[in-house]
Parts: C-alpha cells; sequence; structure tokens
C-alpha cells in the first residue's frame, strides 16, 4: 500500500504525521513500512540520520528520494504486497514529476491548519490530487488546532474539505511533536493522535490490507 502524505502550505504538519503513522504502523500493527522523504527539507530523513549516528537501529528505513528516482524505488517497494510505503511528498506541486507519484497512491493525507492560507492551500492540494487520481480516498487532518479557533470557522472549513474527502478528528497543539522521530512516539503525545491514527488505520490501512 503506498500512502502520500502532502498539502501545498508549510507548516502544516506533514513531515510529523509521516512520523506519527510510521511509528504507529510499526509499534501498534507491526507493519513493514518504508518512508521516502520527498519534501524539499527533508526532515525525516534528518532525524533518521541521527538515530543512526546515536546506534539506534530504527524500526523502519527512511529513503531521502527526488522525482527522478521514484519509479525504479516504488517498483522495488512494492514487491511484497505486505510492505506499507509512505510519502512525505513535496511542498508545492509545480513539478510534472510529481504526476506518477501522486498516480501511485492509495491513500492521501493532508494535514492542514484552520487558518485561511493553509485552507486555500488545502482545497488547491486536494482539486489537483483528485483530478490527477480519482482512485485514492482523500483523509484531512485537522492539525495543532488552537485553542482560539472559532466553532463555526471548522465547521465552514470541514463542509468545503468534504466535497473532496472525509475529515479526521482534529490533533491539538502540543510542544511533544517536537520530539516524534523515527524511533518512537512520547507517551504524552498518544493520547492526542491516537484516535486519528485508529481512524486512518481502520477505515482504510486494514482495508486495503484485506483486499
Amino acid at each position: 500500500m503506498v500512502i502520500l502524505i502532502g498539502n501545498q502550505k508549510g507548516g502544516a504538519g506533514k513531515s510529523t504525521l509521516t512520523l506519527l503513522l510510521a511509528n504507529y504502523l510499526t509499534e501498534a500493527h507491526k507493519r513493514k513500512v518504508t518512508v521516502l522523504d520527498m519534501d524539499y527539507q527533508q526532515s525525516v530523513a534528518a532525524k533518521y540520520e541521527k538515530a543512526k549516528i546515536l546506534d539506534n537501529t530504527a524500526p523502519y528505513e527512511v529513503i531521502p528520494a527526488d522525482l527522478t528516482h521514484f519509479p525504479m524505488l516504488l517498483e522495488v517497494l512494492t514487491r511484497n504486497p505486505k510492505e506499507t510505503v509512505l510519502i512525505d511528498l513535496p511542498g508545492k506541486m509545480d513539478d510534472d514529476g510529481l504526476i506518477p507519484v501522486i498516480l501511485s497512491g492509495d491513500l492521501i493525507l493532508c494535514p492542514f491548519n484552520y487558518d485561511e492560507f493553509s485552507v486555500d492551500s488545502t482545497l488547491l492540494f486536494a482539486m489537483v490530487a483528485g483530478k490527477i487520481n480519482n482512485r485514492a480516498s482523500i483523509v484531512f487532518v485537522p492539525n495543532r488546532i488552537k485553542a482560539t479557533v472559532r466553532y463555526d470557522t471548522r465547521q465552514d472549513v470541514d463542509r468545503a474539505l468534504s466535497r473532496f474527502g472525509t475529515v479526521s478528528p482534529g490533533i491539538a497543539d502540543r510542544i511533544g511533536f517536537q520530539r516524534v522521530d523515527t524511533l518512537h512516539t512520547p507517551a504524552t503525545v498518544l493520547p492526542a493522535v491516537q484516535p486519528v491514527l485508529d481512524l486512518i488505520y481502520g477505515s482504510y490501512i486494514n482495508k486495503e490490507a484485506a483486499k
């Protein structure tokens, strides 16, 4: 299964969600996971290399990858039907090389924030991704939610996004997210993310695996 994590808006939490999901799948469900870090900042790959320097064995592999390497990598990784490939997408959609990447996705996760710029970028990402790949489900993940977000604003945004996919439960803003790495998710963060990850796994990943 190939899962894409993407949004055009920087700071939406793509890389953090990638780490959270990779940790969850390997720890809670003992799944074989490989992460392709295609984001320009390559923060997931940096955390992975740091863990290796400290002689820690990560429960999954992180591969820094660019668009030109993608077709060969995908062919190798998807030979094992039990492999789950997570792809942290680049933050921009202006490269035609992204088309085969988006086409490969079985599930698209789109973290976003409840602010005007993030919502506009999220809608644009969803429209482009949905036009390229109309077989993959899109799940929008409200992320780093501030206590000051108005209820009616959330309702309006969720209603707009639900035209393109499913809006998951939200993840509240927590300092502990900065300590998520390729080895583990801090216990203080788990209550905030567990409902979202359980939904993604139960409604999408486990069903895909059962086909």
